[in-house]
């Protein structure tokens, strides 16, 4: 391409193109002035923390649904407005967001809420154990309502099988003699909680708010909103409007994927020069996107899991039947063997097996022997040159790609 033509992209954007009008409107992480069909789960979060602009200690609070239905963002809308509430009648009230997925360990998330705090803390060097200590004094010194939000909670205790984290948060009111914490755990896993100490699950789960996944409908009127001033008006075609909604809401009424189908359409659109936005634009939008998911999923997998996929693209090369979890295990013992890494139990592979299967990364389903019990059928959910490309360039795992363990070999010597 020429300089010219370069430079007639740049200019295009710059003058704000033909189709948007502000594209960022439609990212999953913009905060609107107002949620659509998650009234019920707002004023329920809002009655729960209340109480917090008095000072007076709230229940911890676990909000658990589905990808996309709303968890996140009604929770820092409703701690937004909190936040100005106590501002406006001069409460103390301090607030803090961690992703705990992305904070990747118990170290990284206490040290982001000291700083919450206006305490600062190392990076690393410290024991876990002194930076609670120093965690604990900014509370009591701060002496303030301290609402935390946990997000990906799950994250906390599924890489390590280890919620003492949690264990620690939920108990740290009572060596306080001022201020106070309040959590909230958000969490896409439904089964999360099976993986909890009962004393932890008692105090986190004091008070649940369930997000149920958006209809169609309701991911209308959510695009509509957001579309009216996202666009140039005109240049939005009904159709591809509904059937944004119609397949985000064919898979599990997840509002991020119709919000990302509706901008990729509008930015292929663009890039064609076409001045609307039809079905066909979201139809080329659902394969890229697809593509980009299937991508970011397998990249931020953990190392066991990681792993995991592994012994089932090597034990599907094999044979064209699924495997059973029995097999899976044994070859996943055999990679981490091989790769020096220390295998978790067949409970917690089982675990882990459950959270690949919902997100779509692996189809099991459980088939019934009769009275001699049930196991389940693992195939890969997604393409096997997906998983080698996406983890060809991990240290931790690139040799197990073209690794052929002892099992799968016996496998096939057998067949």
């Amino acid at each position: 391409m020429s300089q010219q033509g370069l430079d007639l992209i740049f200019e295009r954007v710059l003058s704000g193109g033909e189709v948007f009008r502000d594209r960022n409107l439609l990212r999953h992480d913009y905060m609107p002035a107002t949620l659509p069909h998650r009234g019920e789960q707002i004023r329920r979060l809002g009655s729960v923390l209340a109480p917090a602009l008095t000072k007076d200690r709230v229940s911890n609070l676990f909000a658990y649904g589905k990808t996309g239905t709303g968890k996140t963002i009604v929770t820092k809308f409703v701690l937004d407005r909190l936040q100005r509430k106590a501002r406006e009648h001069g409460r103390a009230l301090d607030t803090s967001y961690v992703n705990c997925r992305l904070a990747g360990t118990n170290y990284r998330v206490i040290a982001d809420l000291c700083r919450s705090l206006g305490r600062e803390v190392p990076f690393t060097g410290l024991a876990v154990g002194e930076l609670l200590d120093r965690f604990r004094s900014a509370l009591q010194s701060r002496g303030s309502a301290f609402l935390v939000v946990l997000d990906e909670i799950d994250a906390l205790v599924k890489r390590s099988e280890d919620d003492s984290l949690l264990y620690e948060l939920t108990r740290i009111n009572e060596k306080l003699t001022d201020g106070w914490i309040g959590l909230i755990g958000i969490s896409n896993d439904l089964h999360f909680k099976d993986f909890l100490d009962p004393r932890v699950l008692s105090s986190l789960g004091e008070e649940e708010v369930v997000f149920k996944p958006y209809t169609s409908d309701e991911l209308y009127d959510i695009l509509k909103e957001r579309a009216e001033f996202a666009f140039r008006s005109g240049v939005l075609d009904e159709g591809a409007l509904r059937l944004c909604a119609a397949l985000a809401a064919g898979e599990h009424g997840d509002a991020r994927r119709a919000l990302d189908l509706l901008r990729v359409a509008a930015e292929i659109a663009e890039r064609s020069r076409e001045l609307k936005v039809e079905e066909n634009h979201v139809r080329e939008a659902q394969q890229k996107v697809e593509h980009d998911r299937v991508t970011e999923a397998l990249s931020s997998l953990p190392l066991h899991s990681r792993i995991l996929l592994i012994s089932v693209m090597q034990l599907e090369n094999t044979r064209r039947e699924s495997s059973v979890t029995g097999d899976v295990y044994e070859v996943y013992r055999e990679l981490c063997a091989a790769g020096s890494v220390e295998p978790l139990t067949q409970r917690r592979v089982s675990g882990l097996l459950n959270e690949l299967d919902i997100m779509g990364v692996l189809n099991a389903r459980v088939v019934s022997f009769g009275r001699y019990g049930r196991t389940k059928k693992i195939r890969l959910g997604v393409e096997a040159r997906s998983v080698t490309a996406s983890f060809s360039g991990d240290e931790m795992v690139r040799g197990l790609l073209s690794y052929a363990p002892r099992s799968v070999l016996r496998h096939q010597t057998s067949l």
